[in-house]
């Protein structure tokens, strides 16, 4: 039994006053004559646990003569069948049978390989084996071999060994030449050192790895992930970011593939049986705490919503129990969610844009060659994007003054006439500076009829101190009117002093301060309604102190304040804004907390969202491409993949066309 401390964390636990036999009389009768009681069937064997389950074949062998396996699968059909007799075969034994019909037939399921192997302890391993060896009389090593090919292979083979050290006592030195070693093997390299990878992640204990995963991110500033993606590729590819997240965390991993077997179309049953069937007796409750923690809703509420029938039924009593309204975590969550807290903080990821200054940059040749593909009749769009998606933005700017130079004509109004639609808004958008771009941008989302908040809320709350200084001068010199003057006139209420206090450039710098970071998340959970304790302030001096505390405070003090929170309530800042607010309030809320905890994820969230669905909103997706392309597309291009299993190049390739598409593929700077 998997404890966490010496704690069962199973959700399934010995059935008091247990009686095999008169089970077995009840499962008989519950399966005798016309038709079965399919209720009777799933109450009884999800409340036993799976070694009295054991006892019950025996004694129904004994009193029937029968087999209760086979005569379960006489009576009962489809998915419900598959969980009930999984439910009934000692774990090892399911975790062989599962791996028999991965690699048996034609095909093989690679996606239950690498879960199973990259999961189990080196106990669990050596009982497959065995299980394997009884059920089949055959060698799982051997199988596997004959099924699988290449480096996929090789770490198969050294999993199967159920050799990964053990010991907690962690050398140093060890720690820092396996690290040098993976980068020397994989980001160093011309080609990658697979055997480096497969020794390392195979065979070093969890905790040493742990550390190597953590020092390789200070070292290198690349997660250990997000090199294993950039180095290998395929089946071994998904093994080896499975051993790493089994590494950082089993409950996550598990967590993360009950997410995905159930979200979007259609459900992957056979990943939500074998998940709930296995680790109903290890884990289940740190599985569930993960689970609501990372994606703001109980596991029980997704089965519940995904599942239907008797089947729904017994999945739910193997997960055993919902966990709260959204946004609250038991102690334990709220825990885990701190500790996450830590890690952010303490990884400063360096962030990368995809746009990078050419080399051997010639702006009179650039100049030259935009004019001769705009010259005459048609336009040569292709060495256009060229040009611009590769130069960075004060490489533009020196080709704008060599062309006018050379040809007394200005670049951005021959461009303007050449071309139209979203690559006309890229294209322009690339040419000007960055604070004049964001400037335009805001300035429209003000113009005509109706306001685009969300632009507004997009710009003015992911940009920092020297950049918002800058959009302000931009704004003055190309409108003649002040920004603050605009957003004045343009929104109200408590989004315009949100929004008024954001433009004025002027958050705090400085590093954190514990005492204030503790009273702040005081007077945000008092806003918020989820204090204990009120302190005299009234209401509308307090909403002032929220919103000044969000708006001016540094990212790093922020930092603290919801960490301090989680502590306080056992909510979590953002989800609790959600539930609580309402509107364009809220939304601007939202984005300063996720810039603070993420910002790279925040503009993930949103370029996902401006593609999925029917249509694609073109705005977001340019404003987005064109402002982060150098300083942390890259980044967001991680966080992408990892939120969403799809590359960002191949959700922008599957949702626009022509020579739009070509100009964003560029920018977007490769396949993930």
């Amino acid at each position: 039994m998997a404890n966490t401390g010496n704690r069962y964390r199973g959700s399934i636990t010995d059935y008091a006053g247990f009686d095999p036999n008169q089970d077995a009389e009840a499962l008989y009768t519950a399966m005798k004559g016309f038709g079965s009681d399919k209720e009777a069937i799933l109450e009884l064997i999800t409340s036993r646990s799976n070694k009295q389950r054991q006892e019950i074949c025996q004694s129904y062998k004994s009193l029937y003569g029968k087999d209760l396996i086979d005569d379960l699968k006489y009576e009962l059909t489809g998915k419900f069948e598959r969980l009930i007799v999984g439910l009934m075969r000692p774990l090892a034994y399911f975790d062989a049978k599962e791996i028999k019909d991965a690699i048996s037939g034609i095909g093989t399921d690679e996606k239950c390989l690498i879960e199973i192997l990259a999961s189990r302890t080196n106990k669990q391993i050596h009982q497959l084996v065995e299980a394997y060896k009884d059920a089949y009389e055959r060698n799982l090593e051997e199988d596997v071999i004959a099924d699988t090919s290449g480096h996929f292979k090789k770490m198969l083979v050294v999993l199967l060994q159920g050799t990964r050290e053990e010991d907690d006592v962690v050398s140093e030195d060890l720690v820092a030449q396996d690290v040098k070693d993976l980068y020397e093997a994989g980001e160093q390299k011309w080609g990658t050192d697979e055997a480096q990878f497969i020794y390392i992640l195979g065979n070093r204990s969890k905790q040493h790895l742990r550390l190597v995963f953590d020092e390789y991110l200070k070292t290198t500033g690349i997660p250990i992930e997000a090199s294993i993606r950039g180095e290998l590729s395929g089946d071994f590819e998904k093994l080896m970011l499975a051993v790493v997240k089994c590494i950082r965390s089993i409950p996550e991993y598990f967590a993360e593939r009950l997410f995905k077997a159930m979200k979007g179309l259609g459900t992957r049953d056979n990943t939500l049986i074998r998940i709930m069937v296995s680790r109903s007796e290890l884990d289940m409750l740190d599985i569930r705490e993960v689970f609501r923690t990372k994606y703001e809703k109980s596991l029980y509420s997704m089965i519940k919503n995904d599942t239907s029938g008797e089947y729904k039924k017994a999945l739910l009593k193997l997960c055993g129990g919902d966990d709260d309204a959204a946004g609250q975590f038991f102690p334990e969550a709220a825990k885990v969610a701190y500790q996450m807290w830590e890690l952010s903080a303490v990884s400063r990821v360096e962030l990368k844009g995809t746009v990078r200054p050419t080399p051997d940059f010639d702006p009179e040749a650039d100049a030259k060659a935009l004019r001769k593909a705009m010259k005459g009749l048609g336009t040569d769009e292709d060495t256009i994007i060229d040009i611009v998606t590769h130069r960075s933005n004060d490489q533009r700017q020196q080709i704008r003054q060599t062309f006018k130079s050379h040809f007394g004509r200005d670049l951005m109004a021959d461009l303007k006439s050449e071309i139209s639609g979203n690559l006309a808004r890229l294209i322009l958008g690339l040419m000007m500076p960055p604070a004049h771009y964001d400037a335009k941008q805001l300035k429209k989302a003000m113009e005509g009829a109706g306001t685009d908040e969300q632009a507004l809320i997009e710009i003015l709350a992911t940009r920092n101190n020297q950049e918002i200084q800058a959009i302000n001068e931009a704004y003055q010199e190309d409108y003649h009117k002040s920004l603050e003057d605009d957003l004045t006139s343009d929104t109200s209420g408590h989004l315009k002093r949100i929004l008024v206090s954001l433009a004025t450039g002027n958050r705090d710098e400085g590093p954190e301060n514990s005492d204030q970071a503790r009273e702040d998340a005081q007077v945000i959970a008092e806003i918020l309604e989820i204090a204990d304790t009120t302190s005299s302030g009234d209401k509308p001096s307090l909403e002032t102190r929220f919103m000044s505390i969000l708006c001016s405070r540094s990212y790093q003090h922020l930092r603290r304040v919801f960490q301090e929170f989680i502590k306080m309530t056992n909510h979590d800042v953002e989800h609790t804004i959600k539930k609580e607010m309402s509107g364009d309030v809220r939304d601007a809320l939202v984005a300063i907390v996720q810039s603070v905890k993420n910002k790279p994820l925040f503009f993930a969230d949103k370029l996902y969202k401006s593609m999925k669905g029917a249509g694609t909103d073109e705005k977001t997706l340019t404003r987005i491409m064109v402002s982060r392309s150098e300083i942390d597309l890259l980044n967001i291009r991680r966080e992408f993949i990892e939120k969403y299993d799809k590359s960002l190049h191949h959700v922008i390739e599957s949702d626009n066309s022509g020579d739009y598409l070509k100009a964003l593929l560029a920018l977007c700077g490769g396949e993930d």
